[in-house]
């Protein structure tokens, strides 16, 4: 029987030149195999690069690459990984400022909530904006909002076409 796999992608949305590198030996280290990204300008920030690397291995591939980036200073990246049989999806966001924040998600690519973060945002909360700063804290808005400026100024970025053949 085949082991189960599933995709994912790597976002590496700021990271300093000399770093670079190091972000390619790590994701290699994990994936198993050696990777050679396409570094790219990011407009947002000067002196800093961005790239992707879309991956299929086994479920649980994209906590480690978290894992394996998790730290290092001046590195913006998220981490997506789909779901597959029996297995959730995830995406990780990291920024210097806030750390690494993960998120389980579904088959559409939405953030799942668990019931448990929903009943203690609810205990927690004295009004609505203690309930509305709480549900955005489960929701990751935070990372969000410091990643965006990073994501927007890649929508200019090299597109690379995947086509499934068979």
């Amino acid at each position: 029987m085949a082991a189960a796999m599933t995709r994912g992608v790597l976002f590496v949305h700021s990271a300093p030149r000399a770093l670079c590198p190091h972000v390619e030996w790590a994701a290699g280290n994990v994936l198993g195999t050696r990777v050679s990204l396409d570094w790219t300008e990011q407009p947002a920030g000067p002196g800093l690069y961005r790239a992707e690397h879309s991956w299929l291995a086994e479920p649980g591939t994209g906590a480690r690459l978290a894992s394996g980036l998790r730290g290092w200073a001046h590195l913006r990246y998220e981490v997506t990984e789909e779901t597959s049989a029996g297995v959730d999806g995830g995406r990780w966001s990291h920024t210097p400022e806030l750390g690494i924040f993960h998120a389980a998600i579904d088959v559409h690519g939405n953030v799942v909530v668990p019931e448990n973060r929903i009943r203690a945002a609810l205990d927690s909360a004295t009004d609505a904006d203690g309930l509305r700063a709480a549900l955005d804290l489960a929701l990751g808005q935070a990372w969000d909002d410091e990643l965006e400026p990073f994501r927007y100024a890649g929508a200019g970025a090299p597109v690379r076409w995947l086509h499934r053949v068979g």
